[in-house]
């Protein structure tokens, strides 16, 4: 009887451990087998005794990621594998195997095959006898060839009698030759690539600029490991002499990643700076970078950046003047925690020809929102305290200053849902700030105290509805969903017991083309903090459908604007107008806009539209057009109305051409125009570039460059000299 206990006890488990087994034999992903093209000539023949599949006439055979399509298929589905005849294509991983009959196994992933091609980017190879081992993920074949030529009648490749390909980590190749299109050019017994390493190469860009005369833009690129890279730079412009320095990138692991540069030239014709001051000759720019993971959850950065005079980068490095005219320098140091932050920021001013706020350093404890143990309410706050520093740039007649700075603000939150919809969360918080005697040239501000009281509420709801009966083949549209989501903010700050201009300021508010945050922390202009009694309303709507089985926005619009209840003097009753939209009508037809209108004074005070059409990859246009009104917050003669057009056209396999312009309609003057034109070389690509710029207060600057870059290892990334022209010549 306690035998027959022990196992009524034990039976549930064994139930259980069954259940858990079953359930996991039914989660497993299933081989799909069936028709390539489903017609009365294509079958698939089901042997249920023997778990036999057999298709002809074309057949697709699916298994999570692997994808085998051929003439004819075998399939024995309990062991996963296949025989495949005729017109093969295995797409496995990243590679793509090709043959006249091809063995796969789609448990275990073996492979075998009598003849075979196959792409493992940047990689091509084709053979006899292949195999697969699963020990070290390899794929051994005989008489073989490997390339990175993509063309049918490779222009170089390397035969060898034994090839191993580990994909994404190594090549190997016994007794190997490599060819010249059909002339022996070199042997090795034993060859091997390291695919997870660039290849050291030279790279150079020859060009002609009006302001460099002739150049030649050079480098050569090392890769000593998968941890450490580098390169040495070395430049000849003819009008503004020799450059050059070395540049390096490091991966420590667990000690952080950077890289560091340095640049020197003597500089022929410097020119003036801005205040018409000469640029000494002697050019440099250092730079350098580093990031830790010191461990989970505590991060560290430190950037640097210093050069000689504020027009170095403007000059030699055009591209990273067009992403960021004034570089920083700063470390900083964060500690995060599920509900917690601690932050600490140092930020010197290395470069004394540009504004800096120094930080030395700022520390800042934030507390994300988090629940008050049972109770309904939420905390949210941020203190911070520090010792900073105003240093205007040199040529700037303000006189710099310094103090120290503690601050503190906190914040009681009740989120409550009324009716299941609507979204309430009011809130009621304060801040204290204490400020130090101030210290510098024309000080005017002893020890003093600030109190800021702040309360307010958010409402917000959203609805939807949809459609599934909606479709149209011409719109691409399988289904449609609307998304409405309204919200209303209100922020109430009375005046604090000191207004901004009693305060030093070093967190001030910095003039946006965005409307700026109202409540806090996210206003974190601490220093420029004033009254407010503000409603902040917003409507976004999308209208949504599937698109090659995922959720594309047809329609994604958001309206919001302020109304000031007590506007202050400097402050209309109404802010201006918001709108950003974006409009997909068509996968390929594409309109984006930002729209700033003053509802005031009627008037339209900023726009940015732009339109793309890509059909294919045959052809591409974007039209866009950038409209600024003059705005004495952005400085004298901010306004622009600008025209910009590129046109991108692929002339055959070999050619294509792209030409971009920039056209300012306040002055009729095409400031920018770049016309380059592609050549594919096989294994290489080749750009030609011609750019005019029309500078107003100087003489027209021509430039004309080209520059090489290898397919199986691209010199630049993805669209990257779509996005920076520049780069093309050699900026």
């Amino acid at each position: 009887m306690k035998k027959l206990h022990r196992v009524s006890r034990f039976s549930p488990y064994l139930l259980v451990s069954f259940a858990s087994v079953l359930a996991r034999a039914q989660q497993q992903e299933q081989i799909v087998i069936e028709p390539l093209n489903p017609g009365p000539e294509s079958q698939i023949i089901y042997y249920f005794d023997r778990g036999v599949s057999v298709g002809t006439n074309g057949v697709v055979v699916r298994y999570g990621a692997t994808l085998l399509i051929a003439d004819e298929v075998s399939l024995d589905e309990p062991s996963g594998e296949a025989i495949a005849q005729g017109n093969v294509s295995l797409q496995q991983d990243r590679g793509l195997w090709r043959g006249t009959r091809l063995r796969y196994n789609f448990r275990t992933r073996e492979i075998s095959a009598d003849r075979f091609r196959v792409g493992l980017a940047p990689f091509f190879a084709a053979g006899e006898s292949l195999s697969a081992s699963q020990t070290n993920q390899s794929y051994t074949a005989r008489n073989a060839f490997v390339t990175t030529d993509d063309g049918a009648e490779p222009a170089y490749r390397i035969r060898a009698k034994r090839l191993m390909i580990i994909p994404g980590k190594r090549i190997e190749a016994e007794q190997a030759t490599v060819y010249a299109g059909d002339v022996p050019a070199g042997y090795f017994p034993f060859f091997s690539r390291n695919l997870e390493l660039h290849p050291n190469a030279f790279i150079f860009t020859p060009g002609f600029r009006s302001l460099y005369g002739p150049y030649l833009l050079s480098a050569y690129r090392w890769y000593w490991s998968t941890n450490l890279s580098g390169a040495l730079n070395l430049d000849y412009r003819q009008k503004r002499g020799f450059g050059g320095g070395p540049e390096l990138s490091y991966d420590l692991g667990r000690l952080g990643k950077g890289s560091g540069s340095a640049y020197y030239t003597h500089d022929g014709e410097a020119g003036l700076d801005p205040a018409g001051l000469p640029i000494r000759d002697d050019r440099y720019r250092i730079r350098f970078s580093h990031d830790a993971a010191i461990r989970t959850n505590l991060t560290a950065k430190i950037v640097a950046n210093k050069q000689s005079d504020e027009q170095m980068i403007r000059d030699f490095f055009e591209a990273d003047y067009r992403e960021d005219l004034q570089p920083k320098s700063f470390l900083e140091v964060n500690q995060h925690w599920p509900n917690f932050s601690l932050n600490l920021l140092a930020q010197p001013q290395l470069n004394d020809f540009f504004q800096t706020v120094e930080r030395l350093p700022d520390l800042k404890l934030s507390a994300f929102r988090q629940q008050l143990g049972v109770s309904p309410f939420y905390y949210e706050g941020e203190s911070s305290a520090g010792y900073f520093r105003f240093r205007p740039a040199e040529s700037s007649a303000t006189n710099d200053y310094a103090a120290w700075r503690a601050d503190s603000f906190q914040q009681i939150l009740l989120p409550q849902t009324f009716f299941g919809w609507l979204n309430v969360t009011p809130r009621i918080g304060g801040r204290f700030t204490q400020y130090g005697e101030t210290e510098g040239q024309g000080s005017a501000f002893d020890e003093r105290n600030r109190t800021v009281f702040n309360t307010g509420a958010e409402f917000s709801f959203k609805a939807s509805r949809v459609w599934e009966g909606a479709r149209s083949r011409f719109w691409d549209v399988d289904g449609l969903r609307h998304i409405i989501q309204p919200s209303m903010n209100y922020v109430f700050v009375p005046s604090p017991s000191r207004a901004p201009r009693e305060l030093p300021q070093f967190d001030t508010e910095i003039p946006s083309l965005r409307l700026l945050p109202i409540d806090f922390p996210d206003y974190n202009s601490i220093d420029s903090i004033d009254s407010q009694n503000v409603l902040r309303l917003s409507l976004r709507n999308k209208l949504q459908t599937k698109r090659n089985g995922e959720i594309d926005n047809l329609v994604d619009w958001a309206l919001y604007t302020d109304w000031r209840l007590d506007p202050r003097p400097d402050q209309n009753t109404f802010a201006e107008i918001f709108s950003d939209l974006d409009l997909k009508p068509l996968s390929w037809l594409g309109l984006s806009s930002e729209v700033r209108f003053n509802v005031e004074e009627a008037r339209l005070n900023f726009a940015n539209h732009t339109l793309t059409v890509a059909p294919n990859d045959i052809w591409s246009v974007s039209l866009g057009h950038w409209y600024f009104r003059d705005d004495p917050r952005f400085g004298p003669d901010s306004e622009n109305n600008l025209i910009r057009s590129t046109l991108y056209y692929k002339l055959n396999e070999n050619w294509a051409a792209r030409m971009t312009h920039h056209f300012e309609a306040r002055d009729g003057v095409m400031e920018e125009q770049y016309y380059t034109i592609y050549r594919d070389l096989r294994s290489w690509t080749a750009a030609v570039t011609f750019r005019i710029r029309d500078h107003r207060t100087r003489e027209t600057d021509y430039t004309v460059a080209v520059t090489f870059s290898l397919k199986a290892f691209p010199r630049f990334g993805l669209g990257k000299d779509r996005a920076k022209h520049s780069l093309l010549l050699g900026g």
